[in-house]
């Protein structure tokens, strides 16, 4: 995440609509987490057919009649979305000589937004504690948001939440000691999966029964975490499929020399979370108008009867919703 944060900071300056958030996704269509379990996830079967030709069309550009900050985690539930995202009122600084942290901690306020089919917004849950203000990629296992919010620098701490998207209610998990910016539960084993600052680190937590805390909370992150061998895109949003697999989407950037112009490439990757490799991946050459990656901030993915259809908020502040189709 630092890569892409620095990269385009500085180049560009429900009860009952609980069973329908997973329309052909993550936990089938109104099927109950139980036997959501033991079925096959129609979405990863046409995600692993997707290739860098596959040909997306835009369906529908919303514009969101909402500021929208600085937009991290998207997810679908019934006909509202909720959208994390962080209102940053002092951006951190870099420290020269750096002390524990390369940088400070900065202000702000954490949000995760509610909003209609039209983009106009119908709840606003704030979210964080002091310097642990900024949200990250979320997801939804059919009943609840499950959300991380950290402090904006690497190897700092984090909180992380339960949320009732019908309430819009927050329930504090636990803390722990690095920076997780994106965060999914998966039913299946009943455990949390986190990654870190540039998703350089996974994290897995148990969870109890009552879904409230986790004994991994305790453990030191030198023990707890395992590296990231794939280095194609950094992680930023979130999404279980099933089967031990998750589909995490972000982007990174490259470019000749340092003083030269950046290009920056989106793509999703599909990643088993018992070896922490991936499975599949692929670029998603889609850009904004304003020239970012579709897959630069939040996304969210649900199978169609033709295919996929997939929904993108890559901007800060004044944004739209791109929603666009791919047949498989």
């Amino acid at each position: 995440m630092a890569h892409r944060r620095d990269f385009f900071r500085v180049s560009l300056a429900t009860t009952a609509a609980v069973g329908l958030s997973h329309v052909l996704s993550a936990c089938g269509d109104g099927m109950s987490e139980a036997n959501a379990a033991t079925a096959p996830n129609p979405l990863t079967a046409k995600l692993k057919r997707l290739t860098s030709d596959s040909v997306w069309t835009l369906s529908r550009e919303t514009k969101l009649n909402f500021m929208a900050y600085h937009p991290q985690g998207l997810c679908r539930v019934g006909d509202a979305f909720y959208l994390s995202t962080v209102e940053i009122t002092t951006l951190p600084t870099r420290l020269d000589p750096p002390t524990e942290y390369d940088r400070t901690t900065g202000a702000g306020r954490g949000h995760i937004l509610k909003f209609d089919m039209n983009g106009n917004q119908t709840g606003d849950l704030i979210v964080g504690e002091g310097t642990v203000y900024h949200p990250g990629g979320m997801d939804f296992d059919g009943t609840n948001l499950w959300v991380p919010t950290a402090e904006y620098r690497p190897n700092s701490q984090a909180i992380l939440y339960k949320v009732d998207p019908a309430q819009l209610k927050a329930t504090k998990l636990f803390t722990y000691r690095d920076h997780l910016g994106g965060l999914s539960r998966n039913p299946d084993r009943n455990t949390l999966h986190a990654v870190s600052w540039g998703s350089r680190r996974f994290y897995r937590f148990a969870l109890d029964t009552a879904q409230a805390a986790s004994p991994d909370a305790a453990v030191a992150p030198a023990d707890l975490r395992k590296l990231n061998h794939a280095f194609y895109i950094d992680y930023q949003d979130n999404q279980y499929l099933g089967d031990d697999e998750m589909l995490y989407t972000g982007l990174t950037s490259f470019a000749a020399t340092p003083n030269s112009n950046a290009f920056a490439l989106g793509g999703f990757e599909i990643v088993n979370l018992e070896t922490g490799l991936p499975t599949h991946q692929v670029p998603i050459k889609l850009y904004a108008p304003s020239r970012r990656p579709m897959t630069t901030n939040a996304t969210w993915f649900e199978a169609t009867a033709t295919g996929i259809r997939a929904y993108f908020v890559p901007d800060d502040d004044t944004a739209s919703m791109f929603v666009y189709d791919v047949v498989v």
